[in-house]
């Protein structure tokens, strides 16, 4: 049996490395810095989000858990209007975040986790009103080697 793509990452210690370098790599950048500098962040906002993108990914539903579901998560982000831009940098940031967490470079792999990215992005972005347009109780989403996954 194929493992998950959290699995196949490295579990738990992939995805605290992965969401790490991803805010700083985030921070970095002259046009997604604000939003992840702001001093209302949760403090324990890279420990959630790897977290999150373990849950997604394969991985056990802690952020289910311990924090909340999908309309949350959509909530955080809603409400910012027309964002590609940002959204492109921030998948840049992701893939190259990859990178710098030492995750498999299989291209197989490579490949799922830009196409989750992808769409994950497309989805928050199809929120730019108030957070309040976002349905409740949507859960988190499952994303394998073939893409999203019914619930």
């Amino acid at each position: 049996m194929r493992p998950t793509l959290y699995e196949f990452a490295g579990g738990d210690p992939a995805f605290r490395a992965l969401a790490a370098a991803h805010h700083e790599r985030c921070l970095a950048d002259p046009e997604l810095n604000h939003p992840f500098s702001h001093p209302g962040q949760h403090p324990r906002h890279v420990e959630r989000l790897a977290w999150y993108w373990a849950e997604v990914l394969g991985g056990p539903p802690r952020f289910s858990r311990e924090c909340s579901d999908h309309s949350a998560m959509l909530r955080m982000h809603a409400g910012n209007g027309d964002m590609s831009d940002l959204g492109r940098r921030f998948v840049a940031c992701f893939v190259q975040a990859a990178d710098d967490a030492g995750l498999p470079a299989d291209p197989e792999f490579r490949a799922a986790l830009r196409s989750y990215m992808e769409w994950a992005v497309a989805e928050v972005l199809t929120y730019p009103g108030p957070a309040a347009e976002v349905p409740a109780g949507l859960a988190v989403p499952r994303w394998s080697w073939t893409g999203l996954q019914p619930l």
